[in-house]
């Protein structure tokens, strides 16, 4: 059993790199394998609507220059998928979103091949437009049939500098109840 997890922040050891580690921390104890990636400030474009990806059902982004085809290999490898964004003008991060877009077309053209996998969303934020962030990656594992679990409260940290979300008590315990609930729903749907 794996579960991958995406930084969709571009600072690499920022609020939403801690925050999926206090998720990715709980679903380790559990004996489940975990790996983060951080997309960062990595160059990502977004999907360019040639359906190209429908044409060839190979479960790949015709676009090739950048990393999104071994993102996508490595969700269809694993048994949950994690994605983490911060809170920018009540949006994902770019990049999060360029994975969202250009994943999310590839799924559905590939007959849904994330079905049922576990997936959950993760977001720092300093005051407000989290929970639209959180909605928009709940949409992505929604339409592509996975399953989502839930949490004692949305999957959100408080925190603008690095480190702020470490005094965000509701929020730690948030983020390892959803490391539990993650573990024990892949658990129990794993053959």
């Amino acid at each position: 059993m794996k579960v991958i997890a995406f930084n969709g922040s571009p600072r690499k050891n920022g609020n939403t790199f801690l925050l999926l580690n206090m998720v990715l921390k709980e679903i380790a104890a559990e004996g489940i394998e975990t790996k983060l990636i951080q997309l960062g400030a990595q160059p990502l474009r977004g999907c360019i609507g040639c359906l190209r990806c429908q044409e060839k059902q190979n479960q790949q982004c015709v676009l090739n220059d950048d990393k999104m085809n071994e993102y996508i290999k490595e969700m269809l490898s694993a048994d949950g998928i994690i994605l983490g964004s911060p809170t920018y003008v009540a949006g994902a991060s770019a990049n999060l979103h360029a994975l969202i877009e250009r994943a999310g077309l590839v799924v559905k053209v590939n007959d849904d091949m994330f079905k049922r996998k576990v997936g959950a969303a993760v977001v720092a934020v300093r005051r407000g437009g989290a929970t639209t962030v959180f909605s928009s990656i709940n949409y992505f594992f929604l339409i592509s049939q996975m399953i989502v679990p839930g949490s004692s409260y949305w999957n959100e940290g408080i925190g603008l500098a690095a480190g702020d979300v470490e005094h965000d008590e509701e929020g730690k315990r948030t983020m390892a109840n959803l490391g539990k609930n993650m573990a024990w729903l892949i658990k129990k749907i794993q053959p």
